[in-house]
């Protein structure tokens, strides 16, 4: 296995270490979460990279790739969720296209055929990363900061989650638009897939 594979299992493996993490109520645990999360996202770049400069762009890197950004993202926001820091809808609609895109695309592979990442598909991954990573920030500063007496308002703000709300929005109908977009580009294929 070369290193952009195993890059791209690490992220995988790296998903349910972050979510223990993060669900431990300790700062150094959430501390642990948010490095764990941004390595596991960087992996992200790196497989890339060594893949294309090394000339080892493989089958199982082109399917793996995406389905371990969708693992680790919707780690990161079923935990959110489960701490009170996102919309449980939201996240529902961002998991199920995530899920319903990936089962395309292993129906069509099945039939032997790929159905690569589009450019924007990139840039709807990086968006969810930089929510989350944000996020998770926020949630340890206030894990750290709080129990040493800085109750600041944005801690406790309803504008926070709003701010959030806002983050998660926006990342949502990206989400939503390149599952569309995916679906609308692939019809063809799609067709031949559902047979």
């Amino acid at each position: 296995m070369n290193l952009p594979n195993k890059l791209t299992i690490a992220r995988i493996a790296l998903s349910p270490v972050f979510m223990a993490l993060i669900l431990i109520d300790d700062t150094r645990a959430k501390l642990a979460s948010l490095v764990v999360f941004v390595i596991a996202a960087l992996t992200d770049l790196g497989d890339g990279y060594f893949a294309r400069r090394s000339g080892r762009i493989t089958g199982f890197g082109k399917f793996m790739d995406p389905l371990a950004d969708k693992i680790l993202a919707s780690t990161a926001l079923i935990s959110l969720v489960a701490l009170g820091y996102v919309r449980g809808w939201m996240v529902i609609v961002i998991v199920g296209r995530e899920f319903l895109i990936t089962g395309v695309r292993s129906m069509a592979a099945y039939r032997g055929m790929l159905i690569v990442p589009s450019f924007w598909a990139r840039i709807k991954t990086v968006l969810q990363m930089l929510t989350i990573s944000v996020i998770l920030l926020f949630v340890y500063l206030k894990a750290m900061l709080v129990p040493l007496g800085y109750h600041w308002v944005i801690f406790e703000s309803q504008r926070t989650i709003l701010v959030f709300d806002v983050m998660m929005g926006i990342t949502m109908v990206v989400t939503v638009a390149t599952g569309v977009d995916y679906l609308v580009r692939h019809a063809a294929l799609l067709k031949n897939v559902i047979r």
